[in-house]
């Protein structure tokens, strides 16, 4: 699934694309792809015809793009979820069609459109309201629930270590929890708990302070130079607006290395069974040390 950086690189070619331009026409072509907009492909077509896209906004892994109609402040946005596998591109109005495509997007002055395509259909896009976050700024209403993600402005660093170190559940669990930090993934939080030689089955309340506040800054280590790259992309499911592959997958030193010597010390990374994916970690550099605790289920010969 795209993760912070990825949906930023999206973020950023959609505003680049699409904002300021005004929308002309919506064709959706299949619609579980409006799912979440309870009422229905027509009613989200005609929520849509005739605004103008203000400017592209994301918080962790959601991105939305205000909405405005002439002479108006934005009061609704389109919101966007890519899933698995949802593509925003950018193309010419006479490509082909893509073979997943889902929606599509004309606009008024005839340029390139904006597509939505989606091979297994796991994303989404809806309109939704803007309504206040509690912090001076608008969301849409179905993005409040998500938390600031590390790479923000605003994010409270002193919030995340007390969040982190008052749960007992895993530290990976926590960090892939967007109520506590929004935007990172599976991918990132195995790069960022190697960085930090934390393994990822230790409870968030056995780190100290320090442990936290190192973790917390390998996240946002990993996630910026994976973002300076385009994002990670393992297969075409991600691309950016331009349908072009991010390369960070060449610099990952945990996440899918299983059997690969750990660039640290040369020990095989291996692979362990996790909320119905996998996590990788280095068994030397990211030893599971239960100072008496038992050891988490699925855990037993990996230190």
């Amino acid at each position: 699934m795209p993760e912070l950086p990825e949906v930023e690189v999206v973020r950023a070619g959609v505003d680049r694309w699409v904002g300021g331009r005004t929308i002309a026409g919506v064709e959706v072509r299949h619609p579980r792809a409006v799912r979440r907009h309870l009422a229905g492909p027509r009613d989200f077509a005609d929520r849509l015809v005739g605004t103008m896209v203000v400017g592209a906004s994301r918080r962790g892994k959601y991105l939305w793009l205000p909405l405005a109609r002439e002479g108006e402040k934005p009061e609704t946005a389109l919101v966007g979820h890519l899933g698995m596998s949802g593509q925003l591109l950018v193309v010419a109005g006479d490509a082909p069609d893509e073979r997943h495509l889902r929606v599509r997007f004309a606009f008024a002055d005839d340029g390139p459109e904006l597509r939505f395509v989606d091979q297994r259909t796991f994303g989404g896009l809806a309109v939704a309201d803007l309504v206040a976050d509690g912090a001076g700024g608008q969301v849409p209403g179905p993005v409040v629930h998500i938390a600031r993600d590390p790479l923000d402005p605003a994010f409270d660093d002193a919030a995340f270590v007390r969040a982190v170190r008052a749960k007992s559940s895993e530290v990976k669990r926590i960090l892939l929890d967007q109520t506590v930090a929004s935007g990172v993934g599976n991918i990132y939080a195995d790069e960022a708990l190697w960085r930090s030689s934390v393994h990822g089955s230790r409870p968030g309340a056995a780190l100290t302070r320090g442990a936290v506040a190192g973790l917390l800054a390998n996240v946002r280590a990993v996630m910026t130079e994976a973002l300076a790259e385009g994002g990670t992309s393992f297969d075409a499911l991600y691309v950016n607006v331009n349908g072009e592959s991010g390369y960070f997958d060449r610099r990952l030193a945990a996440y899918g290395q299983e059997g690969r010597p750990c660039p640290r010390c040369s020990t095989p990374i291996r692979r362990t069974a996790f909320m119905n994916r996998s996590s990788y970690f280095c068994p030397r550099c990211q030893p599971w040390r239960p100072r008496g605790r038992a050891r988490p289920h699925g855990t037993a010969g990996e230190r």
